[in-house]
C-alpha cells in the first residue's frame, strides 16, 4: 500500500512539473540586432555597407566558440541584409510579386542573430562603406554604442517582462544616419 502511495505521489508531482515548464518559443536563447541605415532626410536603406560588432577601438569582435552568436563560430560578427522569399521559402529578388520578408520584423534592414546572454553595452556597432562599387566609399565610418534595449527579443514571455520596465522599448531597429564624406 505504501509503495502504491509513493508511486501515485511521484506521478502527480512529475505531471505537475511538466505543466509548469510550458512550451518553448522557437527563438528561445536568441535575440536579433536590427539596423536601419540611411542618409539624413531620406528613407531608403543604404545598400552594400559593412556593419559589424566592434570593441571600443573599432576592432571587429570575433565570435569565439559561439559565445556571442549561435552562427558563424570563430568569425567576426557581421550583419546581413534581410531578403525576400516566396511561398515555398526560396530566396527571390526583392521586387518579386507574392514575396514576403524572411524576417518580417526587419523589412529592408540589416540584421544579426546574437545569444540572449549578449552584453550589448560592452560593444559598439561599426558602420562602414568599404564596398566602393555601389556607394563609391561615399559615407563616413561610424562607431555607435550598443545598449540592451537595442536587441529584438522575439519570445512573448521575455517581451512581457520587458514591457513592464521603464525606459526605451526593445524591438525597434537601431537607426543610423550616415553622412557623406
Amino acid at each position: 500500500m505504501r509503495t502504491l502511495l509513493l508511486i501515485f505521489l511521484f506521478v502527480s508531482f512529475y505531471a505537475k512539473g511538466q505543466v509548469i515548464t510550458g512550451q518553448h518559443c522557437g527563438y528561445d536563447f536568441t535575440s536579433y540586432l536590427v539596423v536601419k541605415v540611411h542618409e539624413k532626410g531620406k528613407s531608403e536603406t543604404i545598400q552594400n555597407l559593412r556593419i559589424t560588432i566592434a570593441d571600443s577601438l573599432g576592432r571587429e569582435v570575433i565570435n569565439v566558440n559561439n559565445l556571442l552568436s549561435w552562427t558563424k563560430r570563430n568569425e567576426p560578427l557581421v550583419f546581413t541584409m534581410n531578403y525576400k522569399i516566396d511561398k515555398n521559402g526560396v530566396r527571390v529578388a526583392n521586387d518579386s510579386p507574392d514575396s514576403r520578408w524572411y524576417f518580417p520584423f526587419a523589412k529592408d534592414q540589416y540584421l544579426l542573430s546574437v545569444t540572449n546572454t549578449f552584453k550589448a553595452e560592452n560593444y559598439f556597432l561599426k558602420v562602414e562603406d568599404v564596398d566602393g562599387d555601389e556607394n563609391g566609399g561615399a559615407f563616413e565610418t561610424q562607431l555607435i554604442q550598443l545598449y540592451p534595449f537595442n536587441m529584438y527579443v522575439l519570445c512573448s514571455s521575455e517581451n512581457e517582462r520587458q514591457a513592464q520596465q521603464f525606459g526605451p522599448r526593445t524591438n525597434r531597429p537601431i537607426e543610423v544616419f550616415l553622412n557623406k564624406k
